[in-house]
């Protein structure tokens, strides 16, 4: 049985390739907006729903995976920066302290009317960091296409003192979760 990943993120695909699931890349096109009043679990649970149901419509046979990330530093969002200048605020932001990591995951298969959504959260503790420590990781460019505009996996490993949680949620797709799902589904991942 091969899956359907429903996001262009190569950090799940590098996840989910590393547990050995066969899957196919079919993004959604949802936007990313947050509703007014929505709390960052929400935030993250729907928009992997409709990712899901995006993709689960145009193949109602398959089982699909989707997911959304999210960083929270107190009560302001850090999704990904628009720019270099947004990457170098929020990195400036997050020097020194510790903030929350939200991945919302569903799997879903319209067939069989399955549906199945969780949130994961970390916590995540970045070491303090010089102003040239913030254009040097900038100017790397990794930080950019990133919510909170780090990479766990990559070199902002370095700025990282401590996570509690998943560590697999803060690069974008908890397995561990994810793991329980499919089980709870009556899927064998170990099988495929």
């Amino acid at each position: 049985m091969k899956f359907i990943l429903a996001s262009a993120s190569p950090r799940r695909r590098e996840l989910l390739e590393a547990i050995r699931l066969p899957f196919d890349v079919l993004p959604s096109a949802i936007p990313e907006v947050r509703a007014e009043g929505e709390s960052p679990e929400e935030y993250v649970a729907r928009l992997s729903r409709e990712k899901a149901a995006a993709i689960g419509q145009q193949h109602p046979a398959r089982w699909v995976i989707a997911a959304d990330t999210t960083v929270l530093l107190e009560d302001q969002l850090l999704e990904k920066p628009l720019d270099k200048v947004d990457a170098a605020r929020m990195l400036g932001a997050i020097a020194g302290r510790t903030h929350v990591v939200y991945t919302g995951v569903t799997l879903l298969n319209v067939e069989l009317s399955y549906h199945d959504t969780r949130v994961a959260e970390s916590e995540v503790r970045m070491l303090p960091l010089s102003d040239r420590d913030i254009e040097w990781y900038v100017a790397t460019s990794e930080p950019l296409d990133k919510a909170g505009a780090y990479a766990v996996q990559g070199i902002g490993a370095m700025f990282i003192e401590s996570i509690h949680g998943s560590y697999t949620n803060v690069v974008g797709l908890p397995l561990a979760l994810l793991f329980q799902m499919l089980r709870k589904a009556g899927l064998d991942p170990l099988s495929q």
